[in-house]
């Protein structure tokens, strides 16, 4: 086996110690040749010369030999190409370590919405593309309405080698909400009527932002009338007005009603039916048990199975939704909001 001479040993730990620059990284090099497509920058710990294109010379801007400056690093060299630098990327690299630090930190910063993609929206911040995806949507469903317009956010991942910057919207107005909602809700009383903006719309109801914090709007709290989904009522970005049905101070938590900021169906009903009255009406749903039909706009009765017909009978045979039919209130209570409905007794 040969053994190293005391020069070769002292070449290689000096190589074992030289710091390895690698793409995105800001180097310090001194200027000292030119070239006609550029220049060669010295850079410590580097091989050989590096290599700075003309292009990658902002416009306007004169260099001399000799002078030392901070490169970004556009493609690390290896043993056959010198290393590639930048001194259009600088304020690129700055921008990248601005948001490294604002992860660090926590910090929130502005981001504005430039458009809305398959799992999420575009942002551009400081000219740098970021991505929210829906998961981290305050609304968390894109929409068209976001475009153009600027969010706070939290910076989730900032890789400027991967050109990744994922954000969250849903962090930032967490932390938000956390600072306000008492104050909010100082503010804030039962039976009071204010106007927010839908934010969020799930299944079991949507999200209303009221002076910052979110408020739930129960689907049973949208419509006086059977709706399948809160979508058919509202959409994302719509401003309504709405009452506060109740606040929860030690949850810190405000629920909503659209409903009752009209009159109450059932109350305008009173005295305008009767038990034994025959009445028009269109089904709204169809079940195993019966049929729920519309007698008044948001107000349902229900025809039971039995009620339909003498015989044993299968609803989704006799009903579907739209229908119109002519129905015998059977039962009226109108406080209990009940009324029951016969279809075989009509003949009696």
């Amino acid at each position: 086996m040969a053994t190293a001479t005391l020069d070769e040993f002292e070449q290689l730990l000096e190589e074992s110690f030289a710091k390895t620059n690698t793409v995105a990284d800001i180097v310090e090099g001194t200027i000292i040749k030119k070239e006609t497509e550029g220049y060669l920058v010295s850079v410590k710990g580097a091989k050989m010369e590096a290599s700075l294109s003309n292009k990658e010379i902002p416009e306007g801007e004169d260099l001399e030999i000799g002078d030392i400056r901070e490169f970004y690093v556009l493609k690390e060299e290896n043993n056959e190409d010198c290393m590639q630098l930048s001194l259009k990327r600088i304020a690129y690299a700055q921008a990248w370590a601005q948001l490294n630090d604002a992860k660090i930190q926590g910090d929130t910063i502005l981001a504005k919405v430039v458009s809305t993609v398959k799992g999420g929206v575009l942002v551009d911040i400081a000219d740098l593309k970021g991505f929210i995806p829906s998961s981290q949507l305050r609304t968390g469903t894109p929409f068209e309405g976001l475009v153009d317009t600027k969010i706070e956010v939290k910076v989730l991942e900032a890789d400027p080698k991967k050109n990744k910057l994922i954000l969250s919207q849903r962090q930032a107005v967490a932390e938000q909400r956390d600072q306000v909602v008492d104050n909010v809700l100082a503010t804030l009383e039962e039976g009071q009527i204010v106007s927010g903006n839908v934010v969020r719309i799930t299944d079991f109801g949507a999200f209303v932002d009221i002076n910052g914090i979110d408020g739930l709007l129960p689907i049973s709290e949208i419509s006086w009338q059977r709706i399948k989904h809160p979508s058919d009522v509202l959409t994302l970005g719509d401003t309504i007005e709405v009452k506060i049905i109740k606040i929860d101070n030690e949850l810190k938590r405000i629920s909503l009603s659209l409903k009752r900021m009209g009159e109450n169906p059932w109350q305008q009903i009173e005295g305008q039916f009767e038990e034994g009255q025959i009445v028009k009406g269109t089904v709204n749903k169809v079940t195993t048990f019966g049929a729920f039909i519309n007698i008044f706009p948001g107000v349902e009765a229900l025809l039971p199975v039995a009620e339909m017909s003498d015989e044993n009978v299968n609803p989704f045979n006799l009903f579907k939704v739209g229908d119109e039919v002519d129905v015998l209130i059977k039962k009226f209570t109108p406080k209990e909001h009940r009324i029951a409905l016969s279809v075989k007794d009509i003949n009696k």
